[in-house]
């Protein structure tokens, strides 16, 4: 009891401490190997006392030794003495009790080990990703490095090679001159050293005019170039840059030490903001920073955090602070939300972004902290909640970009930095993730786009290996198709025959194949014509079976049959209603109204069947940093991919 009364003591060095408490209790100074072999006899035998011969034995509880009668009244007169078996029967307890007391301690034991290693093996997997990363980016300058040397090299020899050429040039019509001049002069002189005849005044006379033409004739005197070849090479910069490059991140801040306080762990009322300060610490119970940045979170620099957030219910509530996917201390709390009587407490409806209006999201670094409920934002807009941060982990993502959304309630993320596919809930539970790194079937190099067959089956658009895989809902790998065919795949979506249809960015061509990987059609080519492409992105299908396709530098979406013939095509370049900077994402609604991720202008735009502009998803609370793939879930909200934050978010959408 005096250890449980410790408050700052975590409950499970708590138990430690009973533990040791019990099991550490140094035996009398006064006892002695003897006596420790008496109080170990069978309570059946008679025992007597080792000094008075034949007398019974009692033993001492004060003293905690084994005397008789005449011992009681030589030294332990008013001591209580009780009969041996008595006391070797309650000594008996109590080793029993230590002995339950200890077996207690295996199961906890048990969690604790398992807890250990699952961090442990996290974190032996989490350095061999970095190191992974590390060689990887290194390959890649030293890569970049070599080309941009093979590129001086050429420029170098490219550069010389023309100076050269015209001083070449040059020095060739000079010699030429001098041989002529000194031939014909040779000859002159001969001519002149002989006898004067009228015999060869002819041949003097073609002389007299080949030295005049010689001495007269226009030679390039002057160098017509330059040896003017430099090399500027600003490395000191570059250097600077390669010594500071990298940082490894990390935080000793623990979940079972960090702790949360103030009024809003108790209670708040509907609609209106309330706080939540947390204390994150290390094991030794020291205040200790993480990297903590967003929209919900702020940073005191100091190792503490004020967590701000609304509820728009009233009622009962359990809240729930979680580190690095641990409660901490004292996580989840209960919380009551009542209702205000202030009128200005009510929640009010955002009104969606103006004409012309362009959102810029702003970078943001991930947040350690979380909480498994779904979060509702302090400014009212369309957002519902956010899921994830920059990281490794589940629910963690780098650059993800592919969304889609299934018939039984799942949000499938295309982790593409990451090489994995992550699956949550609609409510933005994780479920699990799949996918393993590499470039052989049934593994993941750069998956930018995801689908879901209406078998069940998650397709998948992998980039780098230039193929699609198919897996089964539950991450087994299948089949591939389209390898051999697709250079860079970046979107694919299914029609209503089931048909796979895949957006090649790279060959700016949309192919459509069988699961089986037959080819059924192909279209599309690089340019800026109406059945060209410039580097489109995703796709969707309409009602109609008509295939929607996102056309991304050429700033326009395009609607085509499914033979390939199109159909429609609106959008511009521009900042305005109905103008793309670079759309991405697109889906379709149940009344064939079409939403389109507009990556540049960092918004998501509505419009009709035939392409006219509706509305704004509003999205000022929380803004997008270059939003990538979208879909519909199935009770009907929104889900983007916004990738430069490294989140996604589910919107509400009411048409």
């Amino acid at each position: 009891e005096r250890v449980v009364s410790v408050s700052l003591v975590p409950p499970l060095a708590a138990e430690r401490g009973v533990s040791v408490l019990m099991e550490t209790g140094q035996p009398s100074p006064d006892s002695s190997s003897e006596e420790c072999t008496v109080l170990e006899a069978p309570l059946g035998k008679r025992l007597t006392c080792p000094i008075h011969t034949n007398k019974t034995v009692l033993y001492c509880s004060r003293c905690e030794v084994c005397v008789c009668e005449e011992c009681l009244l030589e030294e332990h007169t008013d001591h209580t003495a009780v009969p041996i078996s008595e006391a070797l029967e309650t000594h008996r307890n109590g080793l029993q009790e230590r002995l339950v007391a200890a077996q207690n301690r295996l199961p906890q034991i048990s969690e604790a080990l398992i807890s250990v290693r699952e961090i442990l093996h996290q974190l032996t997997n989490q350095r061999a990703s970095i190191e992974e990363d590390i060689h990887v980016s290194f390959e890649e300058l030293h890569k970049t490095l070599d080309i941009r040397k093979s590129v001086l090299l050429m420029e170098l020899e490219v550069t010389y090679g023309l100076k050269q050429k015209v001083l070449q040039s040059q020095l060739e019509t000079l010699l030429h001159g001098q041989e002529g001049i000194i031939y014909t002069c040779t000859q002159t002189e001969e001519a002149l050293n002989g006898e004067a005849c009228t015999a060869n005044l002819q041949a003097e006379r073609g002389l007299g005019e080949r030295l005049g033409e010689l001495a007269s004739q226009g030679l390039p005197f002057q160098p017509e170039e330059n040896d003017q070849l430099d090399l500027l090479m600003e490395t000191e910069g570059l250097r600077r840059s390669i010594h500071n490059m990298g940082t490894i991140v990390t935080t000793s801040a623990v979940a079972s030490q960090s702790e949360a306080s103030g009024s809003g762990l108790e209670q708040c009322i509907v609609g209106l903001p309330a706080c939540v300060t947390i204390t994150t610490r290390d094991k030794a119970g020291g205040p200790c920073r993480n990297r903590v940045a967003d929209g919900e979170l702020l940073d005191h620099k100091n190792g503490t955090y004020d967590f701000i957030y609304t509820v728009n219910k009233e009622g009962e509530f359990s809240l729930a602070v979680r580190l690095y996917d641990q409660h901490i201390k004292g996580s989840p709390y209960r919380l009551r939300v009542t209702r205000s009587t202030d009128p200005e407490g009510a929640k009010r409806r955002g009104k969606s972004p103006g004409s012309g209006s362009k959102k810029k999201g702003s970078r943001r670094t991930g947040s350690a902290l979380g909480t498994p409920r779904r979060r509702e934002n302090p400014i009212e807009d369309d957002l519902i909640f956010r899921i994830g941060t920059k990281g490794r982990n589940k629910g963690e993502f780098t650059n993800l970009q592919g969304v889609a959304a299934s018939s039984t309630g799942r949000i499938l993320i295309a982790d593409s930095n990451n090489q994995c596919v992550q699956i949550f809930s609609n409510e933005g539970e994780f479920k699990s993730r799949f996918g393993v790194r590499g470039r052989s079937p049934g593994q993941l190099q750069r998956p930018t786009g995801v689908a879901v067959h209406p078998n069940g089956d998650i397709i998948i658009a992998d980039y780098d290996n230039k193929w699609v895989s198919i897996f089964s809902s539950e991450g087994k790998y299948k089949a591939k198709l389209g390898s051999g065919r697709l250079m860079g795949p970046k979107g694919v979506s299914v029609d209503k025959n089931g048909h796979v249809i895949v957006v090649d960015n790279k060959a700016c061509t949309v192919f459509i194949f069988q699961p089986t990987g037959k080819l059924v059609t192909k279209f599309g080519s690089r340019g800026n014509g109406d059945k060209q492409f410039a580097g489109p992105h995703f796709a969707a299908v309409n009602n109609s079976n008509e295939i929607i396709v996102t056309d991304f530098h050429n700033h326009s979406v395009k609607v085509f049959t499914p033979e390939g013939e199109l159909l429609l095509k609106f959008g511009s370049n521009g900042e305005g209603n109905g103008q793309f900077n670079a759309p991405t994402g697109v889906a379709v609604d149940i009344n064939g109204n079409i939403i389109v991720a507009d990556w540049g202008n960092s918004r998501i735009q509505v419009f009709d069947g035939s392409g006219s502009f509706l509305s704004y998803i509003n999205t000022s609370a929380d803004p997008l940093y270059g939003p990538q793939g979208l879909a519909l879930t199935s009770d009907g909200h929104v889900v983007v991919a916004d990738s430069g934050n490294h989140c996604f978010k589910v919107y509400r959408y009411l048409q």
